[in-house]
């Protein structure tokens, strides 16, 4: 885990946190308030993060905006009435449905694409093609290992996770020159109200906090995978034959 005094961007900056009632926004929020940045917290639960705010005693650094991530249209709209333009943007929005309900019901599968992929793009394209915002340095998606490969239990919710990745790779390289900075967060099982219920293996579960300390103190890399039980799995899955990769649930 990278340490507080590892981290060497010490200037204050100003945060756009997307999706930031998730556990893994939340707890990436304050860490990014104590270091001294300014956030705004956008979802679409604003009295959860209204709430969040003052039983931490953040009002002071932190502005909660409604955002919808499957609201397209509403997008520009947001984005231009900011208080202030980012520094830092984390796309932290999610959504889950079970693969077998997902097959049956559209709407959960297109919620799935219009959260992870198709609103993350709409939202992100906006946010680079502002010209007159020069002090933009960093984009940061939380994506999945389910993405990596498709697998029988999860493709639909992974194929929406391995969009997002690859229109971040592509966004890193065009990027590149301005000197602005992408990574994507590939992480594994997260403790969190979104995996409640699931029977995921509690040996290999990580804490949102975990995932939101890799978050804020960002290793200059670009594909980053949190913990070290998660990077064996990661590239295993990078290298296994498909025909092994079938047998897999």
């Amino acid at each position: 885990m990278v340490k507080s005094s590892e981290y060497k961007d010490y200037i204050p900056k100003n945060v756009l946190v997307l999706g930031a009632n998730s556990d893994v926004a939340k707890a990436a929020i304050a860490l990014y308030v104590k270091e001294g940045h300014k956030v705004i917290a956008a979802s679409r639960t604003t009295d959860e993060l209204n709430a969040f705010v003052q039983q931490q005693g953040f009002a002071g650094n932190i502005i909660v905006q409604y955002f919808d991530a499957t609201a397209f249209n509403t997008h520009r709209q947001f984005y231009d009435n900011l208080p202030y333009k980012p520094n830092i943007v984390l796309y932290a929005a999610g959504f889950l449905k079970n693969n077998e309900a997902a097959m049956l019901d559209w709407e959960s599968s297109f919620k799935m694409m219009k959260v992870h992929y198709c609103g993350a793009v709409s939202i992100i394209n906006i946010i680079v093609a502002d010209k007159g915002n020069n002090r933009l340095e960093k984009i940061i998606g939380l994506s999945s290992l389910s993405g990596v490969r498709g697998r029988k239990s999860n493709f639909i919710y992974g194929s929406t996770k391995s969009a997002f990745t690859q229109y971040l790779a592509g966004l890193r390289q065009y990027l590149a020159l301005q000197n602005i900075h992408v990574h994507v967060i590939i992480a594994g099982y997260i403790r969190s109200k979104m995996t409640a219920g699931l029977n995921l293996p509690q040996s290999l579960m990580l804490e949102p906090s975990f995932i939101a300390n890799t978050v804020v103190y960002t290793p200059k890399r670009f594909i980053i995978v949190p913990g070290f039980k998660w990077k064996i799995i990661y590239f295993i899955l990078k290298i296994l034959p498909e025909k092994l990769v079938a047998k897999l649930p």
